[in-house]
C-alpha cells in the first residue's frame, strides 16, 4: 500500500483536495468560535470583559453550582463578562493568589479573610452564598462519635491544609478542648477526603455537603452535624483583593449580581436548578438525582438565614473572629471593615 505522502506526490489533485479540506475545516472552526464569542457578546450588547475566577477545588464540585449555572445561563455574559475558572489548592491559596494579582476574584469561605488578614494578606469577602456554615462535621455512624471531644485519637480528613476546611476542623477540635496534636488530620484532596471516610480509613470529615453525600452514596452510614453547632462558621464567599475592589468595582458588582441570581434560583427550586447544573456540567448528567439531593441540602441548610441575599451579618463575623482568637487559630483581631463588605450586594 502506498503511503499518503507518495499518493499526494503522485496525484496533485488529491493533495489540493486534502489541503483544501483542512483549510475549510480550520476556517469553519474559527467561524464557529467567533460566532459563539459574538453570540455571548450579544447578551451584553458588546464585547465581553475577560476575567479570571480562582476556585478552591475542582470546577466539577457541586458546591460551585451557582457559578456554573450563572455561566451556563449566560448571566455573566449578560453583565458583559467572560469568566475563566482556574482551580488552585484551597481557599487560603485563593486569597494569597488574589493578593499577588494572579486572578481577579476567587472563592473561599466567609472565614477566609479572618485567617489571611492577620498574616498581612489584603483580601476581603464581597458576597456570601448563604447565612449558615458551608462545612459539615461528618462522622461514621459505627464510630459513635458524639461530639468533638470524642475525636481524640481519631483520623479526620480535610481537603488540604491550605483550605478553610482545615481551619474549620481546628475550630471544631477546639470546641472539644482538643488540638491538632490530639488527632490525625489528613489532607486528602477533593476525592480522598470522602473516599477515606467511605472506606473506613478515616473516622470523620470536615467538608462540604457534596463530599458527605458522596461518601454515603459509596455505602457509608454517616452522622451529619453542621459546624454551626460548634462555632459560627460561614458559607462560601466571593473574595477580592483590596486593589481589585478599589480599581475595578464594576467588575466585582457585575460578577456578584450574576452569581447571586443563580444562587436564588437554586434556593427557590433546587430540582429545576439540578437540571440546569447537569446541563452545565455534563459529567453529572447521569447522576441528576444525586445532584438534586445535594442542592436541596444547600437550599435548606446552607443558603437560608440572610437579611439580604449575599449579605454578611456583621455580628456573626465578629463572633467568628472572637472565636478564632480565643482558640489561638489567629493571633490578632482585624477591623471588621477589612474582612467583608456588603457594598456589592443589591
Amino acid at each position: 500500500m502506498k503511503s499518503e505522502k507518495s499518493v499526494m506526490a503522485a496525484r496533485p489533485s488529491v493533495r489540493r483536495r486534502i489541503v483544501g479540506n483542512a483549510v475549510v475545516k480550520a476556517v469553519s472552526t474559527a467561524a464557529l468560535a467567533l460566532a459563539a464569542m459574538w453570540g455571548d457578546a450579544a447578551h451584553a450588547g458588546g464585547p465581553l470583559q475577560e476575567m479570571t475566577y480562582l476556585l478552591p477545588a475542582p470546577q466539577s464540585e457541586i458546591a460551585f453550582a451557582p457559578l456554573m449555572i450563572a455561566q451556563y445561563k449566560h448571566y455573566y455574559a449578560d453583565e458583559g463578562l467572560s469568566v475563566r475558572f482556574v482551580t488552585v489548592q484551597g481557599g487560603a491559596e485563593v486569597g494569597k493568589q488574589l493578593a499577588s494579582g494572579n486572578g481577579d476574584l476567587g472563592g473561599g469561605l466567609g472565614d477566609t479573610p479572618i485567617v489571611l488578614r492577620q498574616n498581612g494578606i489584603p483580601v476581603k469577602a464581597v458576597a456570601l452564598f448563604g447565612g449558615q456554615a458551608l462545612h459539615q462535621f461528618v462522622t461514621r455512624a459505627d464510630e459513635n462519635i458524639t461530639g468533638p471531644a470524642a475525636l481524640k485519637g481519631k483520623t479526620v480528613t480535610v481537603m488540604s491544609y491550605q483550605d478553610t476546611s482545615f481551619y474549620a476542623t481546628l475550630a471544631v477540635l477546639a470546641k472539644g478542648s482538643l488540638t491538632r496534636q490530639d488527632v490525625s488530620v489528613q489532607a486528602a484532596g477533593p476525592s480522598g477526603i470522602w473516599q477515606l471516610l467511605a472506606q473506613g480509613r478515616a473516622d470523620a470529615m470536615v467538608g462540604t455537603p457534596d463530599w458527605a453525600a458522596s461518601a454515603e452514596a459509596a455505602g457509608a452510614k454517616l452522622t451529619w452535624h453542621s459546624t454551626d453547632a460548634y462555632f459560627p462558621g460561614m458559607a462560601q464567599a466571593v473574595l477580592a483583593s483590596d486593589r481589585t475592589i478599589a480599581t475595578r468595582p464594576d467588575l466585582v458588582r457585575k460578577f456578584v449580581r450574576a452569581s447571586l441570581k443563580a444562587m436564588a434560583e437554586i434556593e427557590r427550586d433546587p430540582a429545576a436548578a439540578a437540571k440546569d447544573y447537569a446541563a452545565a456540567v455534563p459529567s453529572w448528567q447521569a447522576r441528576q438525582p444525586f445532584v438534586t439531593r445535594v442542592l436541596v441540602y444547600y437550599a435548606q441548610h446552607v443558603y437560608p438565614g440572610q437579611s439580604r441575599i449575599g449579605a454578611f451579618d456583621p455580628v456573626r463575623v465578629e463572633k467568628l473572629q472572637d472565636f478564632y482568637l480565643a482558640q489561638k487559630i489567629i493571633r490578632t483581631r482585624v477591623d471588621a471593615k477589612d474582612l467583608f463588605t456588603n457594598e456589592f450586594v443589591e
